[in-house]
C-alpha cells in the first residue's frame, strides 16, 4: 500500500518536506538560543501573544488522532462515530478546558510548577504523590506511538517509500530538533502548523460536497447503501459505539477528564498576565471545534472506498484516510492536506515530546538523584538540560520500537492502544486536579486513593472486559473503562473527603474546649 502515489505527488511531496524542515529547524533554533535551564525548556522565557499561544493550544490539543485516525473509526462504522468523536467529546473537553484553565494557572504560576506532577504534589504538599505521576506519565508513551504511526501511514503513502524508514526518520527528526527546542520554539512552530491545519480542516471538510447533491438524506441514503448501520447513531457491530452510554455517557465523561494531560493543561502557563487567558481560550476554542469536526471526512472515505479495499488490497483503519487523501485530491491540493496532517501530528507530538521529558526529568530523576548532580547553580541547569537530551533520546529509541509493533501488529487500530494508556493517565489526574483548584483543605489521602482507584478499575476494566450492568458497553472499549474508571474516583475520593472532615470535626471541637 506504498505505491497508489502518483510520481508527480512523490516529487512535489518530497520539495515540500524538505522545505518544512528547513522552517521548523529555522525556529526551533530560534528558540534554542534562549533556553538556559530546564524551566525554560518547559515553560519558555518569551512573552508570546495569547493568539499564538491560543493557536498552540489548539495544535496541541489535535493530534495524529483527530485527523488521522479518528476519521478511520468514522469510516468503519459511520454516523455513531461522529457523533461520539466529532461532537460529544469536543463540547464536554472544550467546556471542562474552560472551567479547569483558570485555576490551574492560578495555582500554578504561584508555585513555579513545570509539570502537571510538581502541580499536584505541591498543591497536596507530597513528593511521593508527585513521583507517582511522574512514572505515571510514562503511559503518555502510547500517545507517542499513536501519532508516529499516523504520520508514518500518510508520509509512506505519499512518499512511497517502506514504513520502517519512514518511522525512523520521523523520531529521528522530530525528537532531535526536541532536545534543543522546547517551549520557546513549540509556540512558533505550533502557530505555523496551526494555521496550515485551519485551511486543510475546511479543504477536508468540503472535499465530500458533491456527496450532498441531493440533501443530507440522500448522503445518509449513500451510507445506507453500503451497511445500512452506517447511518444509524448507534451501531451494534462496533465496540466502541453501541448505546447510549457508550456515545454519550462515556464520551461526556472522557471529554471532560482529557483535558488533564500535561501538554493541554499546562499550557496555560506560558501566558505572562492573567488578562490574556480569555482571549487564549477564546481562540484555543474555535480552532479546536472546527479540527474535531474532521472526523465527518471518514464519512466521504468511506463512500470512496465502500468495500474498504483500494485496488483489491484490504486497507487497515489506520492508512483509510492517508489513502483518501492521496486519492481525492490533483497533487498540489493534497500537499497541502499532507502538510496539514503532518502538522496535526508534529504538533501534538512535539508538545507530548516536551511534556513527558520535562516530567521524566524534573519529577522522577531530580527527585531520585538530585543528590548527584553539582552544587552550583549554572552547573546543575547545564547538567539538568544535557540529562533531558537523553532522556528525549531514550523515548526514540522507545517509540521506535513499539510504533514498528503497532504498525505491523494493532489491535483495529493502534488508537486503541493509546487510549488505553492516555485515558489511565488523565482518569487517575482527573480528582487531584479537580479538588485541588476548586477544595480547601482536602487531605492528601483523599486524590491519592482516588488515583490508586482510577488506575485500578480502568486496567481491570479493560483487561478483563468486564461488562458494564443495564447497558451492552464493556471495558473492551477504553473509553468505557475510562469513564468507569473516573466516576469510581470521583466517589472513592469525595466519600474519602468526607469521612476525614467528620472525624477532624470533633478533633478540633476538643481542642478548641480544651
Amino acid at each position: 500500500m506504498t505505491g497508489i502515489a502518483s510520481t508527480q505527488l512523490v516529487t512535489a511531496g518530497w520539495i515540500v518536506i524538505v522545505i518544512y524542515m528547513f522552517i521548523i529547524l529555522f525556529f526551533v533554533i530560534r528558540g534554542s538560543l534562549k533556553i538556559k535551564s530546564i524551566s525554560d525548556y518547559a515553560v519558555g522565557n518569551i512573552a508570546f501573544s495569547p493568539v499564538a499561544v491560543g493557536l498552540s493550544l489548539a495544535a496541541s490539543m489535535t493530534s495524529a488522532a483527530t485527523f488521522i485516525i479518528n476519521p478511520g473509526f468514522v469510516a468503519l462504522y459511520g454516523v455513531s462515530g461522529v457523533i461520539s468523536l466529532g461532537l460529544v467529546v469536543p463540547i464536554a473537553a472544550l467546556f471542562s478546558l474552560t472551567i479547569l484553565t483558570k485555576g490551574f494557572r492560578k495555582y500554578g504560576s504561584k508555585v513555579k510548577a513545570l509539570s502537571l506532577s510538581q502541580w499536584i504534589g505541591s498543591r497536596y504538599q507530597s513528593k511521593g504523590y508527585a513521583l507517582f505521576f511522574g512514572f505515571l506519565s510514562l503511559l503518555l508513551l502510547t500517545f507517542v506511538v499513536l501519532i508516529c504511526v499516523g504520520l508514518t501511514k500518510v508520509l509512506s503513502k505519499t512518499l512511497n517509500v517502506e514504513e520502517i524508514y519512514i518511522l525512523i526518520g520521523i523520531v529521528a527528526f522530530i525528537f532531535g530538533y526536541m532536545m534543543f527546542g522546547g517551549a520557546n520554539s513549540m509556540v512558533y512552530t505550533n502557530t505555523v502548523q496551526a494555521s496550515l491545519m485551519l485551511v486543510v480542516a475546511f479543504i477536508l471538510l468540503g472535499s465530500g460536497h458533491e456527496h450532498f447533491s441531493n440533501g443530507v438524506h440522500g448522503f445518509l441514503d449513500r451510507l445506507r447503501a453500503i451497511d445500512p448501520l452506517l447511518a444509524q447513531w448507534t451501531n451494534p457491530s462496533s465496540f466502541l459505539f453501541r448505546d447510549f452510554f457508550e456515545i454519550f455517557v462515556c464520551q461526556i465523561v472522557v471529554g471532560i477528564a482529557i483535558v488533564c494531560q500535561p501538554h493541554i493543561i499546562t499550557k496555560s502557563l506560558l501566558l505572562k498576565t492573567d488578562q490574556d487567558v480569555n482571549k487564549y481560550l477564546a481562540v484555543g476554542i474555535v480552532a479546536e471545534f472546527i479540527f474535531f469536526i474532521v472526523v465527518i471526512a471518514g464519512l466521504y472515505a468511506r463512500l470512496m472506498f465502500p468495500d474498504l479495499t483500494v485496488d483489491g488490497v484490504p486497507l487497515k483503519m489506520d492508512g483509510i484516510m492517508s489513502a483518501y487523501v492521496v486519492k481525492e485530491f490533483p497533487v498540489y491540493i493534497g500537499l497541502i492536506v499532507i502538510m496539514g496532517l503532518v502538522s496535526a501530528g508534529i504538533s501534538t507530538l512535539e508538545g507530548l515530546i516536551q511534556a513527558l521529558s520535562t516530567t521524566i526529568t524534573a519529577d522522577i530523576i531530580k527527585p531520585l538523584f538530585g543528590r548527584y548532580l553539582p552544587v552550583d547553580q549554572d552547573r546543575r541547569s547545564a547538567m539538568e538540560i544535557t540529562i533531558n537530551k537523553g532522556v528525549i533520546l531514550v523515548l526514540a529509541v522507545v517509540t521506535v520500537f513499539v510504533s514498528y509493533d503497532q504498525l505491523m501488529h494493532p489491535k483495529l487500530s493502534v488508537g486503541i492502544f493509546a487510549q488505553n494508556g492516555v485515558y489511565a493517565y488523565f482518569a487517575a489526574a482527573f480528582v487531584p486536579l479537580l479538588f485541588g483548584m476548586f477544595l480547601k483543605n482536602v487531605p492528601k489521602m483523599s486524590p491519592i486513593l482516588a488515583s490508586l482507584t482510577a488506575v485500578t478499575v480502568h486496567f481491570t476494566m479493560y483487561y478483563g472486559k468486564l461488562p458494564v450492568p443495564l447497558t451492552k458497553a464493556t471495558g473492551e472499549n477504553p473509553g468505557v473503562a475510562a469513564a468507569v474508571a473516573i466516576m469510581s474516583s470521583v466517589l472513592i475520593g469525595w466519600l474519602v473527603l468526607v469521612l476525614k472532615r467528620k472525624t477532624a470535626a470533633p478533633e478540633k471541637f476538643a481542642r478548641a474546649q480544651s
